[in-house]
């Protein structure tokens, strides 16, 4: 079982895609995704604030190369979910819970439209974070669903 939020949506259907046995069930947490209108969020965001961090941690690691990373992981292929395609998650039949939020980075319309795709998608309300009461709800839907999903030994 995974759980990741925002990148890690995107990471999460990269590993169902990759090891489908691997995963018996997902929570994707604000999921990132790609807004038509901002196709370029992730790769500007990173370029000016990870990027140049990362090599001055890491001299090993150029500018450069940190570009083509997020080349191939953001520009690539810029639509969706970054990682997999609309096919992908309609032929997906790993359980997922999917908790929207709706910032530019974590699009409300790619979170439900991965839970309507998605045969066996589950959705929290929305909004889950606010007010602040909530956050206790959504806790409890999440370790229903892993409990439900868990596999038996």
């Amino acid at each position: 079982m995974v759980l990741g939020f925002c990148i890690g949506g995107p990471l999460i259907w990269n590993l169902i895609k990759r090891a489908p046995d691997r995963v018996v069930a997902a929570v994707l947490a604000m999921p990132s995704g790609s807004r038509p209108e901002m196709r370029d969020l992730f790769y500007d965001n990173n370029m000016k604030g990870w990027a140049p961090e990362l090599t001055k941690r890491r001299p090993d690691i150029t500018m450069e190369q940190a570009e083509k990373f997020l080349t191939r992981m953001y520009r690539t292929d810029p639509d969706f979910v970054f990682t997999v395609t609309r096919d992908f998650v309609r032929q997906c039949q790993t359980p997922v819970l999917i908790l929207p939020d709706d910032i530019p980075a974590h699009p409300y319309a790619v979170a439900m439209e991965s839970a309507m795709l998605a045969p066996n998608a589950e959705v929290s309300l929305f909004p889950w974070k606010e007010p602040k009461e909530r956050v206790p709800l959504a806790v409890r839907q999440i370790r229903s669903f892993l409990r439900a999903h868990r596999p038996t030994p």
